[in-house]
């Protein structure tokens, strides 16, 4: 029986010559990407290719940005997988002139460039502007933990940092007494590997070991300020103030101070003071009753912060991640830091260290700020709302917009507008940062304005399930900000494809 097929007929070959316009449709993505990429200031780029030298000429940076661009519009991250698409895929073919960058032209292109994307970020944030996206009326801003290339159980104490250290150079000296013991091996003029190449083990040992003294250097400053004020108390024989801290280390500081405190008021209220050069010591006031419940209490403070002391631990994989906690657990990685506007594009994107929010809200303020007035953006900011990961008093009382930053969860807030009812006009003239606050979000006008945070900034975040963004690909804290305003840069190209097809 026969069948009447439609078929190809692969060995025919083409009466007229091919045209890659024919490949895609007018509308297709790639050409807007070309389109927008011409349209944008690339010089940066360009700046590191002068094109004047000896060897093979460089891809067209141009060429290699539109590429970057589609591929991580279409969700595609993997050098190896974008060189695979320039050879099979015809979009890739098309914007890359049916020529293939390896993966590793690819990889340094990012690299290389690295400087040079929150430039780009600031040029599409302008075409954004132009066709009416750049709205700043109220600016949401949030974070999201990010994981670095590195593994949890990578982080060390100084300690094995150090024995590791002398390990490598131990090996290193007796690899160097073999070669030169041993026959034909004297020749091989050959570091090896830990102490030749500048990422090998022993630069990120000693990166790490560099983290780990410098923040122990900051904590040992850190707990010299909280003990000044009851050292100066202490001074004036008199015991602080207040509540006991529930901090440790805080607690130990108030506990010292306190001892000295009471050591001086016995001494002072002695009816023979003793004449010793130092009467704090004095073998007549250690007996005293009150001296030694303050001597005990001090013990105790001393035994709770030396148990509650974290040995300080390094990432020896990616020095500069932090373990950041998540809703579903730990991450070693990045904060990375968003503002978006009421269309949803992102008018600052940033990546820090901080576990926490809470010191970010201001350079969040002051880095859109920047990124606006780059851009040629001079409104001012109406409105920026953030969650209780930000409020403290310092962030609702400094210098900058107006700002509804909530001061418990989110689920809490409505429970308390729902029992306390809602305020009306501004605060009270004697109110505290926090009742002040409180009193605006419990406003119709707040409340109806905070309301907005949730499905403005927090959508974005999408982008961690939709396109895999679960890690930054590189390691350190520079290439994260640089694949972070990447990120940011494809997505505010995403809601600008949509919004002007």
């Amino acid at each position: 029986m026969a069948y009447h097929y439609v078929g190809g007929m692969r060995d025919q070959l083409f009466l007229l010559p091919i045209s890659m316009r024919d490949w895609l449709s007018e509308g297709h993505l790639a050409w807007w990407v070309i389109e927008v990429v011409e349209r944008i200031d690339t010089g940066g780029l360009h700046l590191l290719h002068p094109n004047d030298g000896p060897g093979r000429p460089a891809y067209d940076p141009d060429m290699m940005l539109t590429l970057l661009l589609y591929a991580y519009l279409t969700g595609q991250r993997s050098s190896r997988r974008i060189e695979a698409a320039c050879r099979t895929d015809a979009a890739y073919r098309v914007i890359c002139g049916d020529v293939v960058p390896d993966h590793a032209t690819i990889a340094r292109f990012l690299i290389d460039h690295e400087h040079v994307m929150a430039d780009v970020f600031v040029q599409v944030l302008r075409l954004c502007a132009t066709a009416g996206l750049v709205t700043v009326g109220t600016v949401a801003i949030d974070g999201t933990k990010i994981g670095s290339d590195a593994a949890l159980d990578r982080n060390h104490s100084g300690d094995w940092i150090r024995r590791r250290i002398e390990t490598i150079l131990a090996e290193a000296v007796e690899t160097d007494a073999d070669e030169h013991t041993q026959p034909g091996l004297g020749d091989i003029d050959q570091l090896p590997v830990e102490l030749a190449a500048p990422t090998g083990r022993l630069a990120r040992l000693e990166a790490a070991l560099a983290v780990i003294e410098a923040q122990d250097a900051a904590a040992a400053e850190q707990a010299e300020q909280r003990t000044a004020r009851a050292r100066a108390e202490a001074a004036q024989g008199r015991k602080l103030p207040g509540r006991k801290p529930k901090d440790p280390h805080a607690a130990l500081a108030r506990a010292e101070a306190d001892e000295a405190a009471v050591r001086l008021r016995t001494h002072t209220a002695a009816r023979a003071p003793c004449t010793c050069d130092r009467p704090s010591s004095c073998a007549a006031i250690e007996t005293n009753p009150k001296v030694q419940r303050a001597v005990a209490a001090t013990a105790t403070a001393r035994l709770a912060a030396k148990a509650a002391t974290p040995t300080t631990r390094a990432n020896i994989t990616d020095a500069e991640s932090r373990i950041m906690k998540t809703a579903t657990g730990w991450v070693q990685g990045y904060n990375a830091q968003a503002a978006v506007n009421e269309h949803q594009i992102i008018v600052a994107a940033e990546v820090s260290q901080d576990a926490g929010d809470v010191s970010l809200y201001q350079p969040m303020v002051t880095t859109t700020r920047q990124m606006l007035d780059a851009a040629g953006i001079d409104t001012e900011i109406g409105l920026v709302l953030g969650d209780a990961g930000y409020w403290s008093e310092d962030n609702a009382t400094a210098h900058g917009p107006a700002r509804l930053i909530a001061t418990t969860k989110d689920w809490k807030q409505r429970r308390a507008a729902r029992e306390l009812g809602t305020t009306q006009g501004d605060p009270p003239d004697d109110a505290t940062p926090l009742e002040a606050m409180e009193h605006r979000l419990r406003t119709p006008e707040g409340a109806a304005a905070y309301a907005k945070r949730s499905h403005t900034v927090e959508p974005i975040f999408a982008v961690k399930a939709n396109h895999g963004y679960h890690r930054f690909r590189r390691r350190g804290l520079q290439p994260a900000r640089s694949e972070w305003a990447l990120i940011a840069t494809v997505h505010n190209l995403g809601k600008l494809h949509r919004a002007t097809r």
